[in-house]
């Protein structure tokens, strides 16, 4: 019996549908299928009910899933007790978004570690999803997730299902960011209107929980601009912007020292309306280590700086 398996039988549990588990756990759908079907034959039981309307558990899959929980979780136990015993070593470990004061807030951070404690800490800059997904499924404590206010509703019910304590770290508006050399650079105050001719950098991998990718995209990235470029990194980003004065991003306020480095400019926009949110997430049961508090202190120093 493969431990993992278990695992997917719990999420498919969870979810009541494989599709959906299959996204959370980043698992195609027919390698799911296909282990339950293995733990289903090495049990001899018959986990799941599968219908049009979806799939239920059987009296035995109700006692497995039951049972697995709590292997599993004994399991998650003995691992960082024998981690904490064998390495002496405290562990920071977050996903965080694509923004400049929270990286700020990192490297301020760095610059606090103890010469005398051990440590190993882990910064990762990605979405949304996978932020909460590297704390529900992989080794991550923290998260920050970045949202549309007007998508409050979506997210909060995700992080609740998930088991995940939420607390609102600020909110703001994006501003432009462009190249010194850009024309829009001239413009004190910049339109929307202005923007059309010219090539908009993007988050290449947005999300929102329970809204489809063609309806985030039309609320997202209006059609009104006619070029974009993706792209993950955010170091990337500002090279791109730096180097073609025909590109913009729409990001939160970036540090003078940043915009100097890559010879950056940052505009408010007046007509742009959409206010965002930055919650700090974190598993319900677990209990913030003085590593974490020592960032979330540098954090919210770093917030009160660039973004009031």
């Amino acid at each position: 019996m493969n431990i993992q398996h278990l695992k997917y039988a719990v999420e498919i549990a969870k979810y009541g549908s494989i599709s959906k588990a299959s996204e959370a756990l980043y698992v195609a759908q027919p390698n799911l299928s296909r282990a339950i079907k293995e733990l289903e034959r090495d049990l001899g039981i018959v986990i799941f009910d599968r219908s049009a309307k979806g799939i239920v558990l059987t009296p035995d899959g109700e006692l497995l899933v039951q049972q697995a929980k709590s292997v599993l979780r004994h399991i998650d136990e003995i691992e960082d007790m024998f981690h904490e015993n064998k390495s002496g070593k405290s562990v920071f470990s977050i996903s965080v978004p694509r923004a400049s004061y929270v990286s700020y807030a990192f490297a301020q951070f760095s610059k606090s570690l103890s010469k005398e404690e051990q440590c190993e800490v882990y910064y990762k800059e990605t979405n949304a999803l996978r932020a909460v997904n590297n704390i529900v499924h992989a080794d991550y404590k923290l998260g920050i997730v970045r949202y549309n206010a007007r998508y409050d509703k979506y997210f909060k019910e995700m992080f609740e299902q998930k088991g995940l304590v939420y607390e609102l770290l600020t909110e703001f508006s994006y501003v432009l960011l462009m190249s010194a050399d850009s024309p829009l650079a001239e413009l004190d105050v910049p339109h929307v209107s202005d923007l059309t001719d010219y090539i908009e950098v993007a988050h290449a991998d947005p999300y929102v929980p329970s809204v489809s990718m063609a309806e985030l995209k039309k609320d997202e990235l209006p059609e009104t601009i006619k070029r974009r470029i993706f792209v993950y990194e955010r170091a990337s980003q500002f090279d791109v912007l730096a180097a073609n004065p025909d590109t913009f991003m729409w990001v939160s306020p970036v540090p003078q020292e940043t915009l100097d480095r890559y010879r950056l400019v940052q505009r408010k926009c007046t007509d742009n309306t959409k206010v965002y949110k930055d919650m700090l997430v974190y598993p319900q049961d677990y209990v913030l280590s003085a590593l974490d508090r020592q960032f979330i202190t540098e954090l919210m120093i770093s917030k009160r700086k660039f973004l009031g």
